[in-house]
């Protein structure tokens, strides 16, 4: 099997118990930790910021957590991030105003660097800059809200990703953000992506492990 990697993302956890949340959730069979940093500017809603990365690397969780800024700007929250713990950091192009001198800010305070594109952000945000990415992030719906339905025009859009990812012969990690489930994680990943983000569809069950091996289950049928 592809080495596919499962992110449950935090939104959908419990926050009044998150780091024993994210610690079941790795227990369970995640990968990665992912981190959705919303600002009520950029999109309208309000979530994270630095503090919460910070206590979760003091709960004792060691492994990666994938921060996504949904904000604007980046730069500051940037730094800050990566002093809290982030593993890998992504923002959305448009709330860049310099977006190679943010990518090289994200890997110049040792984390990796990832570009997040809306669905209907063009992949030429991707031009000239393939060579300081570590992870490109299609979301599937768009965002500031968790629980929200896959938008089916996005798997072709993770094709023409995977196909500029190959022809660039790099380790680029391909994500994707939104509506993920076990009914279509198999179609995802044959669109390409190796990296899936899931919120609702974890921890909206009672057994974490049970919908995740059920993913794992589709994801070696590719």
């Amino acid at each position: 099997m592809k080495n596919f990697l499962i992110a449950p993302s935090l939104l959908s956890a419990d926050f009044a118990r998150l780091g024993e949340e994210a610690q079941n959730v790795l227990k369970a069979g995640g990968d990665v930790l992912h981190l959705d940093v919303m600002d009520n500017h950029y999109v309208p809603n309000l979530t994270v910021g630095p503090l919460v990365c910070e206590a979760l690397r003091k709960f004792g969780l060691k492994a990666p957590i994938d921060v996504h800024l949904m904000v604007r700007p980046v730069d500051k929250l940037i730094i800050d991030f990566a002093k809290a713990g982030a593993t890998y950091i992504s923002f959305h192009p448009e709330a860049s105003d310099h977006v190679d001198r943010s990518l090289d800010l994200i890997r110049s305070h040792g984390c990796k660097a990832g570009l997040a594109l809306n669905p209907a952000t063009t992949l030429h945000a991707l031009d000239h800059i393939m060579d300081k990415l570590d992870m490109i992030l299609i979301m599937s719906v768009n965002p500031g809200f968790g629980g929200q339905q896959f938008i089916p025009a996005v798997l072709k859009k993770l094709k023409k990703t995977r196909e500029l990812i190959d022809e660039h012969s790099s380790d680029i990690l391909l994500a994707v953000d939104g509506g993920i489930k076990t009914d279509n994680i198999g179609e995802v990943a044959k669109a390409g992506a190796n990296m899936f983000i899931a919120g609702s569809a974890i921890f909206g069950q009672k057994n974490y492990a049970d919908v995740i091996q059920q993913m794992r289950t589709e994801l070696s049928k590719i």
